[in-house]
């Protein structure tokens, strides 16, 4: 089938975009990538807390900023108390975050409600802006058994759900207990190896997003709909 074969009765063409490699901006790599880290834990010895504190201490030696958000003392998504300082904290920093790593512990084969509530705080739009569309993300998960991958693709349907993009690769570290010495640092493993992978890809990801951030996410149908409510505006002015 040829271009001249093709014929799209059903689309706006002054709506439709044919994707090329010329609408891309050169990536900038001279400002630090802004990573955001959330768990899921708010218990006194937090695994998934230790696994972000080494998630972050491996971004910043890769050249990013990391920053990690403390979910103690968060109010409940349903309790309205949107002014809660924590609730304009964690919105803050998910406004200035390129990209983000979720960690939260499995909890009956799901990710917990402390990681769930931080996210449901997150209003789909601030000013007209998505806070999370386009950023970057990478999933892990503890586990107290063997390992398991429940808690991620949970997290990985929330990230999509978010606009996000979620990169491929993902850690799972089981028996988590077992996984840390006694200075609360993390013993070299392959788990260990894996959240080094993670961080890794994240900062690639994150760096070749950056500056199309916007392009990536644009879609046809959210341009037909925002042609149309131009018009209608425009029209009933002329009324």
């Amino acid at each position: 089938m040829s271009v001249a074969d093709v014929t799209l009765p059903n689309v706006d063409s002054g709506q439709f975009h044919k994707p090329a490699t010329a609408d891309f901006v050169a990536v900038d790599d001279t400002d630090p990538p802004r990573i955001l880290l959330l768990y899921g834990s708010l218990r006194e010895v937090s695994y998934s807390r230790k696994v972000v504190e080494e998630a972050a201490r491996l971004l910043v030696a890769m050249g990013a900023e990391a920053r990690i958000f403390d979910p103690r003392g968060l109010p409940q998504p349903d309790s309205g108390d949107d002014q809660h300082p924590k609730v304009q904290k964690l919105r803050e920093l998910m406004m200035w975050s390129e990209g983000q790593v979720w960690c939260s512990p499995e909890r009956h084969g799901a990710m917990t409600g402390i990681l769930k509530s931080q996210i449901d705080w997150v209003p789909l739009n601030i000013g007209g802006v998505r806070p999370t569309q386009g950023k970057t993300l990478a999933v892990m998960q503890v586990s107290g058994g063997s390992q398991s991958f429940n808690a991620v693709n949970q997290m990985r349907v929330l990230g999509r759900w978010m606009r996000m993009f979620t990169i491929p690769n993902q850690s799972s570290v089981a028996k988590a207990f077992l996984e840390f010495a006694d200075d609360g640092r993390m013993k070299p493993s392959p788990y260990y190896n894996r959240i080094v992978d993670v961080v890794e890809e994240l900062v690639k990801f994150t760096l070749l997003v950056r500056g199309n951030r916007d392009y990536l996410v644009d879609r046809y149908s959210e341009r037909v709909e925002s042609a149309e409510q131009l018009s209608q505006r425009v029209n009933q002015r002329s009324i």
